[in-house]
Parts: C-alpha cells; sequence; structure tokens
C-alpha cells in the first residue's frame, strides 16, 4: 500500500513539477517526492521537521486549516508566513473520498510573480489526489473490517481459544501485526463502530460484562443518591477498542490526539441526559456508525466530559501476544479516569498510580463491614474527610487546607470515622484498608 502512495505522489510532482508531500488528516507524512532543488526555500522548518519527524505539530496544524482547507475540494494556495516557517507559499490538494477528506497533498508554490501550476495540470493532479483518497479510505475500512477477529481476542477466555483468536487477527493484519501498537478504551460508546479512525489498524465494540467494567463511577459515599455526577452510566454499556498503530513507545502524542477526539462523538450520541443509544442486531461489534460527523463536530471535549465519557490508553506492546493485557490495561485507566477527573478524560495506565491494582479487583462493588457504614449517603461528608486525610498521608496541617476547614474541625470528622468503621488511623493497616476501600468505591 506504501507503494501505492508513492507512485501516486511521485505522478503528482510529475504533472506540476514540484516535489510533493502527501500527510494523512492528522497530518502525518505518508509519503514525499525527492528534492533535488538547490533553492535553500524550498525546504523550510515546516517542511523539514514534517519529513523528518513524520508529522506536523498541532500549531502547524491548526495554521493551515484556518485557510479552509478541510472543507475545501480543489486546490487551496496558502501564502508564505516567515514568522511560522513557511518561508514559501503552499498549495493543497485536498483528498477526499465521498466528501470525507482523507488527507492531503502538499507542494511549494511558486515565488511571486512567477506563475504557478497550469490550470489543466491542477485538474490532473486532483484526479491523482481522488485516488489517494481511495486507498486511504480502503485502508481505514480495512481496520473496521477486522473488528471480527478483535473483538473475538478482546473477550475470548484464557488458554487456547485466546491463542487461536490472536493467530487470527495476526493473520489478518499481516505483516503489520507484529509491529508496535497501543490498546485504547473509550467508554461509554454508544451505537455502532466508526467508519475509520486515523492511525487505526482494527476498531470494534465489546459489549460490557456489567459490574465493574467502565462507564462511569462515584465518589465515596455517593451510593445511589445525589452524589452520582452527570453522565454515570449503568454497568453494561458498551466501549469502543482501537488497535492504534505506534512508531515507537516513547510516540504516543498521535494516539492521544486520535483517542481525544473520539470523545465528542461518543457524547454526541450520549446526550446531555446521559442516556447512550442502543446498537441495533449484531452491528455493535462490527458495523459502521450510523449519526454524521457534523454534530458530533460541535461537542466539545469538555462537553464529553462532563457527560461521563472517558478513554484509557494501555501502555504500547510490540505484536499481538500481549494485546488481552493491553486491552485489561486500557479498560482500568478509563476506569481510573471516570473515577478520578484529574486523571481526564483520556488516562494513559502508566499514570494512574494505585488504580492499575484497584481496577484489577472483582468487579463486584466494595462491601467491607469497616467501610460499609462510613460509604453510606449519609456519611459523605466524612468519606470525602477520611479519603483527603489519607491522599495526604495522614498530614493534618495538608488535609485541613485541602478541605478548607480548622484543624480541630478535621479531628472531630477523623474521630467520627474511627466510630463509624471500628478503625484505629494510627494503625497503618487499617489506614491501608480504609484507604483502599475509598478508592475502590469510585470505580463501583
Amino acid at each position: 500500500m506504501k507503494g501505492d502512495y508513492q507512485d501516486l505522489v511521485d505522478e503528482i510532482s510529475a504533472l506540476l513539477g514540484a516535489p510533493a508531500t502527501l500527510e494523512n488528516r492528522d497530518f502525518r507524512l505518508i509519503a514525499f517526492g525527492a528534492h533535488d532543488s538547490d533553492d535553500d526555500l524550498a525546504m523550510d522548518p515546516v517542511r523539514t521537521r514534517s519529513i523528518l519527524t513524520r508529522q506536523s505539530t498541532a500549531d502547524v496544524r491548526s495554521w493551515f486549516e484556518a485557510f479552509g482547507i478541510a472543507r475545501a475540494t480543489g486546490p487551496v494556495r496558502i501564502p508564505a508566513a516567515p514568522d511560522a516557517g513557511v518561508f514559501r507559499g503552499r498549495i493543497c490538494l485536498p483528498v477526499r473520498y465521498r466528501g470525507i477528506v482523507q488527507g492531503y497533498v502538499w507542494l511549494l508554490d511558486q515565488e511571486p510573480g512567477k506563475p504557478g501550476p497550469e490550470p489543466a495540470a491542477l485538474d490532473a493532479a486532483m484526479e491523482v489526489a481522488q485516488r489517494i483518497g481511495v486507498l486511504l479510505a480502503e485502508e481505514a475500512k480495512a481496520g473496521a473490517d477486522l473488528s471480527r477477529e478483535f473483538l473475538a481476542v478482546l473477550t475470548a477466555g484464557r488458554g487456547w481459544q485466546q491463542d487461536m483468536a490472536v493467530a487470527a487477527l495476526r493473520a489478518a493484519l499481516g505483516p503489520g501485526g507484529d509491529g508496535l501498537h497501543a490498546a485504547v478504551c473509550v467508554t461509554p460508546w454508544p451505537g455502532e463502530a466508526p467508519a475509520s479512525v486515523p492511525g487505526a489498524a482494527a476498531v470494534c465494540v465489546v459489549p460490557r460484562r456489567g459490574g465493574g467494567e467502565p462507564g462511569g463511577a462515584a465518589g465515596p459515599g455517593a451510593g445511589t443518591g445525589a452524589g452520582a455526577g452527570p453522565g454515570r452510566e449503568a454497568a453494561g454499556d458498551p466501549a469502543l477498542a482501537v488497535l492504534l498503530r505506534l512508531r515507537s513507545t516513547d510516540a504516543l502524542a498521535p494516539a492521544l490526539a486520535a483517542v481525544t477526539r473520539l470523545l465528542p462523538r461518543a457524547a454526541q450520541a450520549t446526550g446531555p441526559g446521559g442516556a447512550t443509544g442502543q446498537a441495533t442486531g449484531g452491528k455493535a461489534s462490527g458495523g459502521k456508525a450510523s449519526g454524521g460527523s457534523a454534530g458530533a463536530a460541535a461537542v466539545t471535549t469538555a462537553t464529553a466530559t462532563a457527560r461521563g465519557v472517558t478513554a484509557g490508553v494501555a501502555d504500547p506492546v510490540r505484536g499481538l501476544a500481549d494485546l488481552p493485557a493491553a486491552w485489561e490495561q486500557a479498560v482500568a485507566a478509563a476506569r481510573a479516569a471516570a473515577a478520578q477527573p484529574r486523571f481526564g478524560p483520556v488516562a494513559q495506565w502508566s499514570a494512574i498510580g494505585p488504580y492499575r491494582m484497584l481496577a484489577t479487583l472483582a468487579a463486584d462493588p466494595v462491601d467491607d463491614p469497616a467501610a460499609r457504614t462510613l460509604l453510606a449517603p449519609t456519611n459523605r461528608e466524612l468519606a470525602r474527610t477520611a479519603e483527603v486525610f489519607l491522599d495526604c498521608a495522614g498530614q493534618a496541617g495538608r488535609a485541613a487546607a485541602a478541605l478548607g476547614i480548622h484543624r480541630q474541625t478535621l479531628y472531630y470528622r477523623l474521630a467520627r470515622v474511627e466510630q463509624l468503621t471500628g478503625l484505629d488511623l494510627d494503625e497503618g493497616e487499617d489506614r491501608l484498608l480504609l484507604h483502599m476501600a475509598l478508592k475502590a468505591a469510585r470505580l463501583a
């Protein structure tokens, strides 16, 4: 497939007499033509960075998109901007398929006063760009078409069934299956899988098993009362699973950007009240998204967070043997993001601290006798006080400041906590038990 892109880019370069580069819609480099010019302006900082790092920065992307390239159906001329590192103007050929932008072909424009490409040559180049759009769309569709194999890996039991599922996905992915990937969980995900996700090798919708799977969490003491936050879906909601391709273990930025753009899609379908839509028939694990992207574009990431949509990203894995474990990491990170807003809305498994262990506990709600009374809705303030005190390593001054109360008020509340739980907060093991119970309650 990469060879096809290179041939088409070279064809455009020959038509327009200038070296061309091809990037996907996320400004990640796919192919570029040979640069044999002695003109120093032919390789300005933006073009050099794109080729050397195979991607453009967020600022560069925003600057170019401000010229309407994502909506354009024909060539777009963009003037030079030396302050932004763009020493030479650009010609952008939008690469579209069925009205949806798939990427961009970039060429250096002629200097002011010199004639640029003839209209007929630009028309011929746009026809080649359309062929590139077909290839990019087919590549994205191939990832969605692997949903059955991907889902089988994520839901198969341990042992030979899982081994067979991994082998089937590896065969379907071909040589790419041995590359570097990151598993991603977006929850809750109403409806069907999106038709394409940039950079994804496979996508599917995973039915929830109920219990402790992500889909929202309430804080300690929230119970079933008013403490439940907005968009906190009931257990059993499905999640979107994405297998993202990576270039290196320390280059997660493109993956995180792709995941962040998925959140508004989920929030759009979830709606202001937090109720999720239902998948139809058997398509939930591999069909195409039925909703358009126009409405989703109006929903911000902040709105997605308010509606309880979170995502988790696992540590990168090479090959597919460790994919089931990576999926569990992604699920745990998504649960942690729902439990602790400071992690979210997109949490990496490597950054969720104790929740890496807590999320692997039994799916049933925590019901330790010592913490049962404290976690009742009527004792919500005492539960919060105990959690902040333990988060502050038992330092009364820090805890009182964090809670905005007098130290004597803190001591009074902690005494009440000890009365309700029968625990001694001067004992390390008692502190550990209570701290774990309070944190685990957020995942319930």
